[in-house]
């Protein structure tokens, strides 16, 4: 972990992870942050994901990466994979798109990595989460969401002693973005 350099700071972590309840804006402020790193020239890999709605109801959801290269990670009326509520999850996708993309950004090194999200489904994926932990333990500066609930894989990235949790809320969501930005670039130094 990085310090100010001054000698009553604590350590900066390296890593930041957005966490709250479901609709608090992790998403919002994970897209921002993409958006403002790209505007300034930062490379920046990462995925978020979407709800698939048909006559206003969820299906599904999909995985789309930075590039804008897109695929259905899990619907309602998919089989043979592993199920998370209603849903069954497309694996192949989640280590075709995701687990892939964390998997260049972590050659990559010195580049800022945003994730939308670490959850569930994305987990269903063991690719995924070696992936992860390789990504985490790279050059790479990581900015992601990842779910509020306990989950053994998820419990044990929030532990580790290089990240940082913040919780998104009504009140933070909107000054989140700028912080995280400063914050990423600041990292990547």
């Amino acid at each position: 972990m990085k310090t100010c350099g001054c000698a009553k700071c604590k350590p900066v972590a390296k890593h930041i992870l957005l966490t709250g309840r479901p609709g608090c804006g992790k998403t919002t402020v994970i897209r921002s942050v993409v958006q403002e790193l790209t505007r300034r020239g930062v490379r920046v890999f990462g995925f978020w994901t979407d709800e698939i709605r048909e006559k206003g109801r969820r299906v599904g959801f999909s995985i789309e990466l930075v590039s804008g290269e897109k695929a259905i990670m899990a619907h309602e009326n998919f089989s043979g994979g592993p199920r998370v509520s209603r849903y069954c999850v497309d694996v192949a996708a989640v280590d075709r798109l995701a687990a892939a993309e964390l998997e260049r950004a972590a050659a990559a090194a010195r580049c800022v990595v945003c994730v939308d999200e670490i959850g569930k489904m994305e987990l269903c994926s063991q690719r995924f989460h070696e992936a992860l932990a390789k990504l985490l333990d790279s050059g790479a500066v990581v900015a992601a969401a990842i779910i509020q609930a306990p989950h053994p894989h998820a419990d044990r990235i929030k532990e580790r002693p290089d990240v940082e949790l913040l919780r998104v809320t009504a009140e933070n969501r909107a000054s989140l973005p700028a912080l995280l930005v400063d914050r990423l670039i600041n990292q990547m130094r």
